[in-house]
């Protein structure tokens, strides 16, 4: 097979992102639209990308006759924001189709929806409801922090994983922080995870938003309103549709040259990224968000 081929189109797209214009396929379209929400994003927060690179993984073992190929590709992204430097990373999952001849036919990135299905569906049949039950809380940020680096861009074993993954996520760089679980075995109580089982916040987007809303004792937060008033160990939920449903969430990491927040999340996995997610696929004119600054006993609410 013409792996050859992906790498071409890969190496277009890297071009297009530091550059104003490079000649490219129609074919491209929608990688280069990407590309351009990228740059777009970028210069509105008055920052541009310098360099672009781009480790692709292949399978261990590719049989001589496969024509479905699923491959990673880590991105790495240099930004320049003024004199602040930093670098934002994005692990992709993608399939590449080739013709029994080994000619490259297509070479698209994995989609994924924002739900995960099953949680969401248990979840819609739950009524939400809250007990105050005392759990005292001290918040190491810098914990949290490190644990997102650490695992941004892959799976911890001692953690269940779902396809869609985004607030399993979270809710890991919160525990790592010493947040502590309350309301075991109650699913639709608390926040937990014990026994290879879960409540719906540790897991559902929309879940995890309403507890953060709500909670009173343990693990608590604070509903900000505005970007800037987050601090690295705090968390971001998102509406993207503007329905009222929240569907994703994601771990503030660090701060940029504007004090607003770079952001680690899974299933899109990405690391330092620009915390408004317009350069989203899933971005609408009509998203919400939801800005919650974690608190603990140390912190007045």
């Amino acid at each position: 097979m013409d792996v050859q081929a992906v790498y071409r189109k890969i190496n277009e797209k890297l071009q297009f992102l530091v550059n104003k214009s490079v000649n490219h396929n129609r074919q491209q379209s929608s990688e280069l639209e990407w590309c351009e929400k990228k740059k777009e994003l970028a210069a509105k927060r008055k920052a541009e990308i310098v360099k672009a690179t781009c480790l692709i993984k292949w399978p261990k073992q590719i049989e001589d006759e496969a024509t479905v190929l699923d491959y990673l590709c880590d991105y790495r992204l240099l930004y320049k924001q003024g004199d602040f430097l930093y670098i934002e990373e994005i692990g992709e999952e993608r399939v590449a189709k080739f013709s029994n001849k080994g000619h490259l036919i297509s070479d698209e990135v994995k989609l994924k929806d924002c739900f995960h299905k099953d949680e969401e569906d248990d979840w819609t049949n739950e009524k939400w409801h809250e007990k105050d039950e005392r759990v005292s809380f001290q918040y190491d940020r810098l914990k949290s922090v490190q644990y997102a680096e650490r695992w941004w861009n892959s799976r911890n074993p001692n953690y269940p994983y779902f396809d869609v993954n985004c607030t399993n996520f979270v809710s890991q760089c919160l525990r790592a922080g010493d947040a502590p679980m309350r309301g075991y075995p109650n699913r639709s109580s608390g926040w937990w995870l014990a026994n290879n089982n879960w409540s719906y916040s540790w897991s559902v987007a929309h879940a995890l938003m309403l507890y953060l809303s709500t909670s009173k004792t343990g693990l608590r937060a604070k509903e900000v309103s505005s970007p800037e008033l987050l601090k690295p160990g705090d968390v971001i939920c998102y509406d993207f549709q503007g329905d009222g449903r929240f569907d994703h969430s994601t771990f503030v990491v660090a701060k940029d040259k504007s004090d607003m927040p770079l952001v680690n999340a899974q299933t899109s996995n990405s690391r330092m990224r620009y915390w408004s997610y317009e350069d989203s696929t899933a971005y609408t004119e009509n998203i919400q968000y939801k800005f919650f600054h974690i608190i603990d006993d140390n912190e007045d609410s």
